[in-house]
């Protein structure tokens, strides 16, 4: 009868793989350790910005402005905003992961499926072939060559099998793998959709509040629009939040520079003093070199010895292996921003907001100064956008400006978006031109729904008109 170990042992090794498709133990999303993370990066870009909204706050001499009641739910209906959009974005992205995953999942499936029959075959034809162990067919006593071409083919059969049981073992933890993935994903498009809900609820009853005090203050709202001094200390408020952002800026362009600075005179100090230690080392092996030469010369047969003049020893003194002294590590900042590129961008930039141009830059505002940029009337809602690439470096509600987003394009180039309904960025996010930021509003007591857009250098405001094309 022929033996049954081996196909024995691997139908066993085949039940084992088999059994492995048990279920996996739940893992927890990594999204809040992510998100906790990302706000950890932004608190020190905040601190700083929160430092200049106090500063600005002290120098306030009117707290009685109908538009200060409107920012909380302001500020709050441009979070939720953000929040949802946020959540939609990363919710297409973890469906699409999700599909490619489940595409993946049954293509291992199908693998696996099909190395099982492999396996399947092996053993059968394993089993009706006898499975003649290699003892046996060494001591039948047969003809040697066919005995040697039996023990091949039988190790050819072998490394088959193991070759197809060690495919078929890693396409099992791979599908286990997936399955961990596949469930982690749909946990996260849980949490997003409960999230997703809960910031529909908090704008809604925002958006109701905001009605109910725009209704209770519209009187109020109307008749400080009409006050040159309001509209004077709303004008000084954005100047003052430009120039501070400004200074803060130069002043981190500068630590940046001191810290590069530092750092390159570090390497030149470390390169002197490797420089410093390769010419003594170079210098005593030729040292070392001559005494030898003359030690040879010495003992030749027939020389007569010359002796060596007599020189003061004196101890080698090592360079000693100073460490580079660490440079000074970078405070938090905002991210740099090359300069130079915004300024070649003169009348290529792209428009804000697609609307019609209601105040232009210089025009009288009412009784009031004149305008340092220029409003332009758009739908609530209507997509605020970038004019150049650059850094947020304010994100945040403003009296007078409602949410205002200011960005940083290098060479002190700062534009500012104001009355947005909702500001889609934060503080230090990194933005390309033409990139959606804001959704155009009426925040700040504006009556108009639109956007006010401001382009200033060094501080000083520029017309908008010499620089997009409206």
């Amino acid at each position: 009868m022929p033996s049954t170990k081996p196909a024995g042992a691997l139908l066993c090794a085949l039940l084992a793989l088999a059994f492995s498709d048990s279920a996996l133990a739940q893992r927890q999303t990594d999204r809040s350790r992510q998100k906790a993370t990302a706000e950890k990066q932004r608190a020190g870009i905040q601190q700083k910005l929160e430092a200049i909204k106090r500063d600005i706050a002290r120098t306030e001499d009117a707290r009685d402005d109908a538009a200060d009641e409107l920012a909380a739910s302001e500020a709050a209906i441009s979070d939720a905003n953000r929040a949802l959009r946020d959540l939609a974005e990363e919710q297409d992205a973890t469906s699409t992961r999700l599909h490619a995953l489940s595409t993946q999942g049954e293509r291992l499936q199908q693998t696996i499926v099909n190395q099982k029959k492999q396996l399947s075959q092996l053993l059968r034809e394993h089993y009706v072939a006898g499975n003649e162990d290699r003892i046996k067919l060494l001591l039948s006593g047969d003809n040697p060559n066919r005995i040697h071409r039996d023990l091949q083919m039988m190790a050819y059969v072998s490394q088959a099998q193991a070759k197809l049981l060690t495919s078929l073992r890693a396409n099992l933890a791979e599908v286990e793998t997936n399955r961990d993935k596949v469930e982690n994903a749909q946990q996260e498009l849980q949490e997003i959709a409960d999230e997703q809900r809960q910031q529909k609820d908090v704008l809604e009853k925002e958006k109701a509040k905001r009605a109910a005090l725009l209704q209770n203050l519209s009187t109020r709202l109307a008749d400080q629009r009409k006050q040159a001094d309001r509209l004077q200390r709303d004008e000084q408020r954005m100047s003052g939040l430009v120039n501070r952002l400004t200074r803060l800026i130069r002043e981190q362009e500068e630590a940046e520079r001191r810290r590069q600075a530092a750092l390159a005179a570090a390497k030149a100090k470390a390169e002197a003093e490797e420089k410093a230690r390769a010419l003594a080392r170079a210098k005593a092996a030729a040292e070392k070199a001559e005494r030898e030469r003359i030690a040879r010369q010495n003992a030749k047969p027939g020389s007569k010895p010359v002796p060596e003049p007599e020189r003061p020893r004196v101890a080698e003194q090592p360079v000693p292996e100073t460490k580079p002294s660490a440079p000074p590590p970078p405070e938090v900042a905002l991210p740099p921003v090359p300069a130079g590129a915004f300024a070649g961008m003169k009348g290529r930039l792209a428009v804000p907001v697609h609307g019609s141009v209601a105040a232009r830059f210089g025009s009288r505002r009412g009784q009031g100064p004149s305008w340092k940029g220029m409003f332009i009337k758009a739908p609530e809602g209507a997509e605020v956008r970038a004019a150049g690439p650059g850094r947020v470096v304010h994100a945040d509600w403003l009296r007078g400006w409602g949410n205002v987003i200011i960005i940083d394009h290098g060479g002190e180039y700062l534009t500012t978006y104001g009355n947005n309904s909702a500001l889609l960025k934060r503080a230090g996010d990194m933005v390309k031109a033409g990139e959606v930021i804001a959704s155009a509003g009426n925040t700040g007591g504006n009556e108009e729904s639109g956007l006010y857009f401001e382009l200033r250098h060094r501080g000083q405001p520029l017309d908008p008109a010499g620089w997009i094309k409206f």
